[in-house]
């Protein structure tokens, strides 16, 4: 069962249906979806469309639900930047205290742009960190280096060498274990790139404890993305605490134990408990493994936390029929929101504006934007009510993977982004000109 305005528990708790009235007799302006109190119609005349929409109240509650969850042992939330890089999140978040996990060294530029200090709780992971990228982490004085191979962990050494310092470390495990979750996004199997197996794991901190210029200090592991099952969590974790306990034995100082991020959303009905409870279940299935070892747990949620407070509100162009296939061309394309053409991914897409009168008559569509490819979708015969031509839509759990997949495809301007709190809203990124676009070429 898909989300409706009938069913509007379903949604995301940012975003609701409230009745607007305007006029000087208060007239009833319909059903209109809500971000926070602030009506996307509103949202939309002010900022226009498409425009990313972002619930302040819902990224804290989120963040401070999960945090909540590991309260038993000590731990560190470091938000994956990826997921949603906005300055606007990334301040939002620096400051209920939480750590990063950065993948690039413009992902750590950011979040020292928002708050040098928070170099401290930033773990710094990806398999193709350049030398220039470890001297920024190093000077910054990052928390941690995630080392994904043999090659990189050498380069660190020398680069840390340069600067007469000494990088703290932890392995990437990759413990084979099997997660249900997008082949492109699954990353926990000996055929993925990323991590270094977990039998020749113990061979390489041996070789990475005889350098003055690395410091041993944890073990890291991440197993893919949008997994809603925490299970595989729980399984990984088993394989990294049994490493944990031979690494002590080995001699090396194993302070942290990285559990990486992944934890699912539920964007199609998955039937997922209540937030709090399932980032309980999920806490539960990480921590159980690492009783008795005394370790402080570092994590790195970014898709569970901003994921289902964000959205895509977009307009429809034109309505079009080809022979029975019916279309509705909006101005959001997939430059602007990736995922359903890169993975086939579903997002609810539902009315802005309802009433009776439209709710009660719908049709099979498909939502297609205005990019010059075939693979240009949002949703594929998706049954919706019947919407006219200038008719808000809003895209649903667009706040992670969203803006920073974002592209200039077709010299489109990328759009703007906006973070509501209650009834205020503020502009965190305005809209791309064209001619801001042109401003790095010459001719």
């Amino acid at each position: 069962m898909s989300r409706s305005p009938a069913n509007s528990a379903a949604f995301p708790p940012a975003f609701s249906y409230r009745e607007v009235r305007k006029g000087l007799f208060r007239r009833s302006s319909g059903t209109v979806l809500c971000c926070d109190e602030v009506p996307l119609t509103q949202l939309a005349d002010r900022f226009g469309t498409p425009l990313y929409i972002y619930s302040n109240s819902s990224i804290v509650r989120r963040m401070r639900a999960f945090d909540d969850a590991f309260g038993k042992i000590g731990h560190t939330v470091c938000y994956s930047v990826k997921a949603n890089s906005s300055l606007g999140i990334l301040r939002l978040i620096a400051g209920m205290r939480c750590g990063f996990d950065v993948v690039s060294g413009g992902e750590l530029e950011r979040v020292l742009q928002v708050d040098r200090r928070a170099a401290r709780k930033v773990v710094f992971s990806g398999v193709g960190k350049t030398k220039a990228e470890m001297r920024t982490a190093l000077k910054a004085k990052i928390l941690l280096f995630n080392v994904e191979s043999e090659s990189e962990l050498w380069a660190l050494a020398e680069t840390a060498a340069t600067l007469k310092e000494t990088a703290p470390m932890a392995l990437r495990v990759n413990p084979d274990v099997p997660a249900d979750t997008h082949p492109y996004i699954s990353t926990g199997l000996r055929k993925h790139k990323f991590g270094v197996p977990i039998a020749e794991a113990r061979e390489l901190y041996a070789r990475a404890s005889g350098s003055r210029h690395l410091r041993v200090a944890g073990i890291s592991v991440h197993i893919g993305s949008q997994i809603t099952d925490v299970a595989p969590f729980g399984a990984a974790m088993e394989r990294v605490a049994d490493l944990a306990r031979f690494l002590r034995e080995d001699g090396h100082r194993i302070d942290y134990v990285d559990a990486g991020g992944g934890l699912g959303i539920d964007y199609q009905n998955l039937s997922l408990p209540d937030y709090s409870e399932y980032v309980s279940l999920y806490a539960q299935a990480v921590m159980r493994p690492l009783r008795g070892l005394k370790v402080h747990l570092l994590l790195e949620p970014g898709r569970s936390i901003v994921g289902p407070a964000g959205a895509l509100l977009t307009s429809v162009l034109y309505r079009k029929t080809n022979d029975s296939k019916k279309f509705l061309v909006v101005d959001a394309a997939m430059n602007d929101l990736l995922r359903p053409s890169l993975y086939g991914a579903y997002h609810e897409i539902v009315p802005v504006v309802m009433n009776s009168r439209s709710a009660a008559r719908r049709e099979s569509v498909d939502v297609v934007g205005p990019v010059c490819e075939t693979g240009d979708f949002l949703a594929r015969d998706r049954e919706l009510p019947i919407l006219g031509e200038g008719d808000l839509l809003a895209i649903l759990d667009a706040g992670a993977y969203g803006m920073v997949q974002a592209s200039n495809y077709n010299t489109r301007p990328r759009p703007a982004e906006v973070l509501v709190n209650g009834r205020s809203m503020k502009l965190i990124r305005r809209r791309e000109s064209v001619a801001d676009l042109f401003r790095q070429e010459s001719f």
